[in-house]
């Protein structure tokens, strides 16, 4: 996290310039908490429309948001709520996608056949079996791992409670990563990815 950013935001925030301060953090933070929806949705348009909304949500909040944790920790949580939201209309469910041509798919499901480890790298192989965990815990591999944030702000962007709470969910957080750390290097061995210790 940029302590730059942050001041640059607070200031404006302070100041009552609410379009600066949206525009800084967007400038700053914007791909990152893209990637972050990306990783969490599987598709670009998807991760674009999600990220407008989470934008949106952005510019309706701003002049109520207290500073209780970082700004960046704020964005991320608007994101996520506006994925949650996104997932959850009917339309959006994978599920009920299909596609408009049954001939288009033709060439997906025969390349689909080739077992995707088989033909790709080992960094797609490990994305691979990343793709393989529900969005919850995605998110908490990117937030923890990737973004590198602290346990109590992983909790603010995946907890929708009070501060009071905050010890216990990062608590079971920790817990819950450990346990899917373990998950991800047994799958890991069983696809050749790691050798056994």
């Amino acid at each position: 996290m940029s302590e730059e950013a942050e001041r640059a935001i607070r200031e404006a925030h302070e100041r009552g310039d609410m379009d600066a301060a949206v525009r800084s953090a967007l400038a700053h933070y914007q791909t990152e908490v893209y990637s972050f929806l990306y990783a969490r949705l599987g598709s670009e348009s998807d991760a674009h429309e999600v990220l407008a909304q989470a934008s949106e949500d952005l510019w309706r909040g701003i002049e109520g948001f207290e500073w209780r944790c970082s700004f960046r920790t704020w964005l991320y949580t608007l994101a996520r709520h506006a994925a949650v939201r996104f997932e959850r209309t009917p339309a959006n469910q994978r599920a009920r996608r299909q596609s408009l041509s049954r001939v288009s798919d033709a060439p997906v499901r025969e390349r689909s056949r080739t077992r995707p480890y088989l033909r790709t790298d080992v960094k797609d192989r490990f994305a691979a079996l990343r793709s393989t965990l529900d969005p919850d815990e995605q998110s908490l591999l990117v937030l923890r791992v990737d973004r590198g944030m602290s346990w109590e702000d992983v909790a603010r962007v995946l907890h929708d409670s009070g501060d009071a709470d905050l010890r216990r969910h990062a608590a079971n957080l920790r817990q819950r990563f450990r346990q899917l750390v373990l998950r991800l290097r047994e799958r890991a061995r069983d696809e050749g990815l790691l050798e056994d210790d």
